[in-house]
Order: C-alpha cells, then sequence, then structure tokens
C-alpha cells in the first residue's frame, strides 16, 4: 500500500475510533495519566501490523492493542515500588543488632528451655513438644497418641509448671506463683 493510501485508510477507517477508544480508556483505566500514549502507540502497531499485510479489522486490533498496552503499563507499574530515601533513613541500621552479651543470653536461655523439657517425663514432653513445637490442637495429639484430651491439658499444665520451676531454679524466673512452685523440678 502506498503512502497516499495508508493515509487514507488511517484517516477512514482507524481515525474515526479515536474518540471511543479514548473514552473507552478512561472509563476502563482511569488510574493511568498516558492514554494519549497509549493511543499513539497503538497507532504505531496497528499501522505496522497493517504494513506488514496482515489483514487487519482496524476497530478491534485497535481497541485489542490499547487494552493490552494498558493492562502492561499497569502491571509495571505495580512492579515497580520506590520509596523515598527519607524513607530509608528511618530504617535499622546493622549496629543496632543485638550485642555479644544478648546474644550469649539468648543461647542461654535456649539451652535450659532445652534442658527444662529433656526433664520432663516422656509422655508429658512428647505432648509438649506435639503442641509447642508442632502447634498440634488439644484434639490433634490426643488422637496421635491414644489418649483423651483431657489428658493432655494434663500433661501441658504439669509440663508449664515444671519447666517454670527449672526456669526459676536455674535464675530466670523471679515472680513464680505458688501454685507453681507446687511442681517438682
Amino acid at each position: 500500500m502506498s503512502p497516499i493510501e495508508q493515509a487514507r485508510w488511517f484517516a477512514e477507517e482507524v481515525k474515526p475510533h479515536e474518540p471511543l477508544l479514548r473514552g473507552y480508556l478512561l472509563n476502563r483505566f482511569p488510574s493511568l495519566p498516558d492514554h494519549e500514549d497509549i493511543v499513539q502507540e497503538a497507532y504505531v502497531r496497528l499501522l505496522r501490523a497493517e504494513g506488514n499485510g496482515r489483514p487487519v479489522h482496524a476497530k478491534g486490533f485497535l481497541f485489542t492493542v490499547a487494552r493490552n498496552l494498558a493492562i502492561d503499563l499497569l502491571r509495571r507499574r505495580q512492579a515497580v515500588i520506590h520509596e523515598p530515601i527519607s524513607e530509608l533513613m528511618n530504617m535499622p541500621l546493622l549496629d543496632e543488632a543485638p550485642g555479644i552479651l544478648e546474644s550469649l543470653e539468648r543461647q542461654q536461655r535456649v539451652e535450659v528451655l532445652i534442658e527444662a523439657i529433656a526433664s520432663l517425663p516422656g509422655r508429658c514432653r512428647e505432648v509438649i513438644m506435639l503442641r509447642h513445637l508442632d502447634g498440634l490442637a488439644y484434639k490433634e495429639i490426643a488422637s496421635r497418641l491414644g489418649i483423651s484430651p483431657n489428658t493432655v491439658r494434663l500433661h501441658i499444665v504439669k509440663g508449664m509448671r515444671h519447666c517454670a520451676a527449672f526456669f526459676e531454679k536455674h535464675g530466670f524466673l523471679e515472680d513464680v506463683p505458688a501454685s507453681v512452685k507446687r511442681a517438682e523440678p
């Protein structure tokens, strides 16, 4: 198609759809400020397709291309998160990480916790670990171990009292209620 024929085709077959296309983009994608850019890029792609000799239904092609361009633009905007530098200034620095003393204390507490759990009677230890490490509900523990949910509750109470007394003995708890002190470490 010669440039004159292409210009005539564009003026007769494509340009009349421009107001409808702009309205469609405005209604369907109101958050996009770049409707003009989308229309122009849709024109470029339509002319390229028509220039390659592909038969093109101008209106359908134009609206489909414009819709796809708008969706791509929305996806790109969602994927790129711009964070102002002022927000970065408020982020914690590596210097604020816990010091060696805090890390050692935490490690010591973990070791005492492991000792406390290891010192529990077998079934009690099993129930405590299923509840607090695996996150199972009382009924799930009862089903798995073949005991009643009430027995699970009793093992948990006994285990927690035992652990609290163990922690107090090792100096990690100061104010232990009298009901907990009844348990033997």
